[in-house]
């Protein structure tokens, strides 16, 4: 063979070569354009941002061939409907709390916080090394929603109250801003839940229409000013000791999506999930200080009121897991998750924050 026609067949394989080549990374990376609508507004800076920093992400690690545009809430979906979008593949994912949508089937309050249930710490562990994630994704799978866990507040605050509440007879009677699982074990000790938008729950307070309201942690409630009109600030929020948000997935273009595709977005996931809790830590504590310099009132829960919220919780379990298999299942893995990480963090965590704690009190700090 001359060297003519060395140079040709060499030619023609490197050619024949990278038409083979080219169709698989094309077919490996597509060019792809989702919408992600939340259930949050845009002035929740730190919960939307988080939205933004995941789909940043995505498009960062696909060179752009995969770009999700974030909306917030009531843009092209309204807050409390995001999930149902995704069901029926009006938008292909949300960033949401699971659970707003408890009334559906009470089991979707597990993904996000039910009462006295795990704090956020827990949270990820059940969720990513105690099978958390694959009991709420069987579960969510009913819906057409594939789940990725997408960040946490940590334990959230009690709420603003324009008085008082020293005993369990103070909650008698109480019309309290509270929504879901919380509202309906709170109601058992005589506390009237009331389903109110977030635009409108300053006014009610002010007007007092309502007697007490909860939203969130210092950071957000700042911005609100409840402490103008409902001084004393109670916690903990022991219906939200750990709240996790999620980003859900509708189920039909999860599955289409190359494996490449499905690992970033769970890596991005769980980038916004670490980064939502650091920046509350971060954020919190400067608020919380402003708040008290600006006139609220840290109160909290006497241990009266928080056993017998216990107690009522309790029986809230048992009362729905009588008729709810799949609910029963979930809370029985989840509490004896939480059972085993208290015994725990019982042992060095908390002895160690304690001690800390104490010499913070002492001004040794």
């Amino acid at each position: 063979m001359d060297r003519r026609r060395l140079i040709a067949s060499a030619g023609m394989a490197a050619a024949a070569t990278t038409a083979l080549a080219c169709p698989a990374v094309a077919q490996s990376m597509p060019e792809i354009r989702w919408r992600l609508t939340s259930s949050f507004p845009k002035s929740l800076d730190t919960i939307f941002g988080i939205a933004e920093i995941f789909a940043k992400t995505v498009a960062q690690a696909t060179d752009n061939k995969f770009q999700i545009r974030c909306f917030p809430a009531g843009e092209i979906v309204a807050g409390l409907a995001a999930a149902d979008k995704v069901t029926d593949g009006t938008v292909e994912m949300c960033q949401t709390a699971s659970y707003y949508y408890w009334g559906k089937d009470p089991t979707f309050a597990f993904g996000t916080a039910v009462p006295f249930g795990l704090n956020a710490r827990q949270m990820n562990a059940w969720m990513y090394f105690g099978g958390g994630i694959a009991l709420m994704n069987e579960f969510y799978a009913r819906y057409n929603i594939h789940a990725l866990p997408a960040g946490n507040t940590g334990a959230q605050m009690g709420g603003w109250f324009r008085k008082e509440i020293r005993t369990i007879a103070d909650l008698k009677g109480l019309k309290m801003r509270i929504g879901g699982f919380g509202g309906k074990v709170i109601a058992k000790l005589g506390v009237v839940p009331q389903q109110i938008a977030g635009g409108d729950v300053y006014p009610a307070l002010e007007k007092g229409t309502i007697d007490a309201a909860e939203w969130a942690v210092p950071y957000d409630d700042l911005k609100l000013g409840f402490h103008k009109v409902a001084p004393y600030y109670y916690y903990p929020g022991w219906w939200e000791g750990g709240p996790m948000l999620h980003f859900f997935i509708n189920s039909r273009k999860w599955e289409s999506l190359p494996e490449s595709y499905r690992a970033i977005l769970a890596a991005a996931a769980a980038k916004a999930n670490a980064d939502m809790q650091a920046k509350y830590d971060h954020v919190n504590p400067t608020a919380l200080k402003k708040l008290v310099a600006d006139g609220a009132r840290l109160r909290p829960f006497s241990q009266e009121i928080m056993e017998a919220c216990f107690t009522a919780a309790k029986e809230t379990y048992a009362e729905i897991a009588r008729s709810n298999a799949t609910f029963k299942k979930i809370h029985d893995s989840m509490m004896a998750y939480r059972n085993d990480a208290y015994l725990w963090q019982q042992v060095a965590e908390a002895s160690f924050d304690n001690f800390m704690m104490s010499q913070q009190r002492k001004k040794m700090l």
